[in-house]
């Protein structure tokens, strides 16, 4: 069987998720759904990163042992992660014995190949961002990402030696430039390179909470950056179960903020060069999401609680929100008029009315049964409108171009509620053309059954909704369909039973 490794950036537990960070999530949920749609061995790792001066504070704050404090966020992450149906298969905590191994068995490759070595560190250091920063980088003083004055640090920590991998790493992005995608983020990691790069610090003194520096009991702990990268080859079973990391590694995609696209092109490679670990296949950087104009951003306050809109609106609305009103690989923005009006527009009006109005003629002409009709073919402009449909959408989801395919899926449901119409079900019926009826119905409520198995990776629950009220779970359960069920037509059988229920989409009022 095929495999696909997807991972997304661990996230600091100082505070809960916010909106942003769930469009992240979502994001690569929505594409672990769908390679589990195409055939693929998924494996789809999250996790926390524990190992940062701001969640020992906030800890301390709390007057809770920071271990004990990181474990409770956990599970408090999971809870947010579990609520909006987020389908990972590891969560990962940087805590956790298994990458505390990894990552001194990583420092340690690095350091056998003459890539660490101590020396003065002397600049700035970003706490919000757990990094240093460049005196030409800062804006007006302040760091550029989180607009905060950055604390002035000198200490002796341990280097590791980066700029000797600058060439190395270039040529490999210039040779493979589907590794940084969009192309946005390519040509900003290209400029970096070519500007030059420095050493970098990877350790910090005299801190207690984080993974000690192996080899040395001078209370150097491993440099946040240096720690939280290893996890996606921890979680993917380096240096603790060999035959798993071989089945898994290289990964096929890390999915992450385009905030932090340099550390994971340009350090995480060179670290991975420097221990002799393949490179992953891809880095996607996606897009911010907006509120109101604002980044979200937990510093600056102006964050979106996704379990409150999860739990006023569903799971599925949000879900559907943030891929169709936002291209993942570009900013976007949130507001809960533009949820509510996305969420009536499309889900309620358009696919919610097409299938509820659909079994509700199916139940009246036909007894609650389908047909099949004699000519199994769906009408010409409905089979040209199902094939652009399908034709799309393997390509624009395997680039992360949730949005555009489901452009494509909604000018198919857009079309089927005009075939209804033109159709005029109950004008045949008064006409007696029963036949005729037999076919509309079955055209449009096999069409339907490609949709749910098309919007399943993006609303899961609701596409199962629509699914079980055509009645296809007496066929063959959802959980087994495959992308190539899509491409089949015909597949209700004679005679199925339609179980319409409330409809799947209530409107917002």
């Amino acid at each position: 069987m095929k495999k696909f490794f997807i991972t997304t950036a661990i996230d600091y537990p100082n505070s809960l998720p916010h909106v942003g960070t769930a469009f992240e999530k979502i994001g690569a949920d929505v594409m672990a759904r769908y390679k589990r749609l195409c055939g693929y061995e998924t494996c789809f790792l999250m996790g926390n990163d524990e190992h940062a001066v701001n969640v020992e504070k906030k800890a301390l704050s709390l007057g809770l042992d920071t271990q004990e404090y990181c474990n409770k966020m956990a599970e408090k992450f999971k809870a947010v992660w579990k609520q909006l149906n987020v389908s990972y298969d590891r969560f990962i905590q940087t805590s956790e014995p298994a990458h505390i191994k990894a990552s001194q068995e990583m420092f340690l490759r690095a350091q056998k190949n003459g890539d660490i070595y101590k020396g003065k560190y002397k600049g700035w250091y970003c706490n919000s961002c757990e990094s240093y920063v460049k005196e030409k980088d800062l804006v007006e003083g302040k760091c550029p990402v989180h607009n905060m004055p950055p604390a002035a640090i000198e200490e002796e920590n341990y280097f590791f030696a980066l700029s000797k991998y600058r060439d190395r790493i270039l040529k490999f992005i210039e040779e493979n430039p589907s590794f940084v995608e969009p192309e946005i983020r390519r040509n900003e990691v290209l400029n970096i390179l070519k500007e030059g790069l420095e050493d970098l610090s990877i350790s910090r003194s005299n801190f207690k909470w984080g993974i000690p520096v192996p080899g040395d009991d001078s209370g150097h702990a491993i440099y946040v950056w240096f720690d939280a990268l290893i996890n996606y080859i921890t979680g993917a079973g380096f240096s603790d179960d060999a035959e798993k990391f071989a089945r898994l590694w290289p990964a096929d995609v890390h999915v992450i903020g385009k905030d932090i696209t340099r550390f994971h092109c340009i350090i995480w490679p060179a670290m991975l060069m420097s221990a002799g670990v393949a490179l992953p296949k891809k880095v996607f950087g996606h897009g911010f999401v907006y509120n109101k104009g604002a980044k979200m951003s937990k510093t600056l306050g102006t964050v979106v609680d996704p379990a409150g809109v999860a739990e006023k609106y569903g799971a599925d609305t949000l879900r559907f929100f943030l891929v169709r009103e936002n291209p993942f690989g570009q900013d976007g923005e949130f507001s809960i008029e533009k949820l509510e009006s996305r969420y009536n527009s499309d889900l309620a009006n358009d696919l919610g009315n097409l299938l509820h109005r659909t079994l509700t003629m199916t139940e009246k002409y036909q007894q609650g049964r389908m047909a099949r009709p004699a000519d199994i073919a769906p009408d010409a402009e409905l089979q040209a409108k199902l094939d652009a449909a399908i034709k799309a959408y393997e390509p624009l989801m395997d680039a992360f171009e949730f949005r555009d395919a489901l452009a494509k899926i909604w000018e198919l449901i857009s079309y089927l509620n005009t075939y209804i119409e033109k159709s005029a079900p109950w004008t045949l019926a008064k006409e007696k053309k029963f036949d005729r009826i037999a076919k509309v119905m079955y055209d449009v409520c096999e069409s339907l059954r490609i949709i749910s198995i098309m919007i399943s990776p993006v609303v899961p629950a609701s596409a199962e909704k629509i699914y079980a009220q055509l009645g296809l779970d007496a066929v063959k359960p959802m959980k087994d369909m495959r992308i190539e069920d899509i491409k089949q037509w015909g597949a209700i059988p004679d005679g199925l039973e339609v179980k319409k229920g409330a409809p799947v989409f209530q409107r917002i009022v």
